[in-house]
């Protein structure tokens, strides 16, 4: 069962191929309203979701990761786009360490902001398609509108939003995991495609590879020692 999400579905693979074998605990940080992967984990694995958005239902906890009383350390935990927006980076990192059991596997899916640079944007923009009259515009339509009435250089635009929202640059989250973990793996990729029309990840990714735009994309998985 793939999930309905695009976004879920794309990641989905990376995410199961680094999971420990099954059977297995697994706690899912963020999961969102959707439940993330619980769903697709759920029954081979014993899988929790913290989110305060998080659904209702025993394999959720609609709380913070700060305030999530583990009942035991599990042997994975994964973070599909969590870090990036937390208000302590570090805390949130040494946090997710001290969830694992030794050896245990971290699963992190992120996006590096600092990456989403003019060219990047303008091919992104070009690939939306008019939002419906009754639809709420998606993050990228809404940038695109705000960029315009802001006036401002792209980069100068892009840096305030973050800086505003407080958004953690990939590098210092891969920074603060490698300080934390043994890294298996690191690798920089697609991010934008669930979100424009008629765009997949492979014609993302050739365009990152002609240099067209940045890598907004990153994969990582580590162990704790």
């Amino acid at each position: 069962m793939m999930p309905d999400d695009p976004w879920l579905a794309a990641v989905w693979p990376f995410v199961r191929d680094q999971l420990p074998p099954a059977p297995a605990r697994v706690l899912e940080v963020g999961c969102g309203t959707l439940g993330g992967f619980v769903p697709l984990l759920d029954g081979a694995y014993q899988a929790v979701g913290v989110d305060p958005e998080a659904p209702d239902g025993s394999n959720y906890h609609q709380v913070k990761l700060e305030r999530y009383a583990a009942p035991q350390p599990v042997d994975c935990v994964v973070a599909s786009l969590s870090l990036h927006h937390v208000a302590d980076l570090e805390e949130t990192l040494s946090r997710l360490k001290d969830l694992l059991v030794p050896g245990g596997v971290l699963v992190v899916v992120e996006w590096a902001w600092e990456r989403f640079d003019e060219a990047t944007a303008r091919w992104c923009f070009a690939r939306l398609t008019p939002p419906a009259p009754e639809a709420e515009p998606g993050w990228l339509h809404r940038h695109q509108e705000q960029w315009a009435a802001s006036g401002q250089p792209w980069d100068g635009y892009c840096r305030g939003w973050a800086e505003g929202e407080g958004l953690h640059p990939g590098s210092e989250i891969v920074k603060g995991l490698d300080a934390r973990f043994s890294r298996r793996l690191s690798a920089e990729g697609p991010y934008f495609f669930p979100d424009l029309a008629g765009t997949s990840e492979a014609e993302e990714q050739a365009a990152i590879d002609a240099g067209q735009i940045r890598a907004g994309g990153i994969r990582y998985a580590a162990t704790r020692a």
